[in-house]
């Protein structure tokens, strides 16, 4: 079965698929060996990791392009990139659904925010109008159709912190309509407003815990609870991003003031596992089979 195929067939059983974030490929080879059976592409990590830069889109296209086929690559699982707008208008959004599906994703976020976008749990967001943004997804559904119907297209709105949930939802339902496979509405603010977008929205819907331990604008709901709501999707999308800046935050505080910790196999992974995480043995495999033994 495709990657797109399976994706789409796990978001339509409602189930509440966890998709944590990764922000480089050694974060998506750990989420994979943790046993989640899709993961998400956090734009927010990768402006973060790459430039150091917060995600008010900084990233051009071919950045981020770049970054996402190499965490592709990572993986055996489904990944959904970050399209962001579209990087641009109607036209540029079909090139990037294509040029994303050429590159093995089997589906993509897209926004309805106006460019240049922020993180959906920042303030200061504005948007595009309804129509514009239905356009949009009509033009990346055209794409999609030509190499691959089963590339999935979470179309995200960011309406209620500037409009409120009733807009939020007429624009899910046109968004929907106009072939949107998955919808995204961004920091609904209570489990009540969550059900009311499930109720009323015609199509799967995707919910974005953030780091699923502070939790942003959305309040955190056990997945057991979101599974029983029938949510589609669950992302996570800079957890374990924060997870690692603890981590190293941690360790080079051990370190720190000409130390070393000596004994404190907590603050680090063992050699032996992240060789195994980065296939080295298989290399080492492949040496002995094709390199000259002198």
């Amino acid at each position: 079965m495709r990657k797109t195929t399976s994706l789409k067939k796990m978001i339509f059983e409602r189930r509440a698929l966890v998709c944590p974030g990764a922000h480089d490929a050694i974060s998506a080879k750990l989420i994979e060996k943790a046993g989640f059976e899709a993961l998400q592409v956090s734009g927010f990590g990768l402006s973060a990791t790459w430039l150091g830069l917060p995600d008010m889109a900084f990233l051009s296209f071919g950045e981020m392009l770049s970054f996402t086929k190499n965490i592709v690559n990572a993986v055996d699982i489904p990944i959904m990139a970050d399209a962001d707008t579209g990087f641009g208008s109607s036209i540029n959004a079909m090139y990037v659904t294509k040029e994303l599906i050429r590159i093995g994703a089997a589906g993509m976020n897209i926004e309805d925010q106006l460019f240049p976008k922020r993180c959906g749990h920042l303030e200061g967001k504005q948007i595009i109008s309804k129509e514009e943004m239905v356009l949009k997804i009509e033009a990346c559904v055209a794409a999609k159709n030509e190499l691959d119907p089963d590339f999935v297209i979470n179309a995200r709105t960011d309406a209620i912190a500037v409009a409120g949930v009733d807009e939020a939802i007429k624009r899910a339902n046109a968004y929907a309509d106009a072939g949107a496979d998955l919808i995204f509405v961004e920091a609904p603010q209570s489990k009540e407003q969550i059900q009311k977008i499930i109720d009323e929205v015609k199509a799967p819907i995707s919910i974005n815990l953030f780091d699923a331990v502070s939790g942003g604008k959305t309040p955190l709901i056990p997945i057991e609870t979101l599974k029983k709501m029938k949510v589609g999707r669950v992302s996570i999308p800079v957890g374990p991003l924060f997870a690692a800046i603890k981590g190293m935050t941690t360790y080079l505080e051990a370190i720190s003031g000409d130390k070393i910790a000596e004994g404190r196999n907590d603050l680090v992974a063992p050699f032996k596992d992240f060789k195994e995480l980065v296939g080295f043995n298989i290399f080492r495999e492949l040496e002995n089979q094709y390199l000259p033994q002198s």
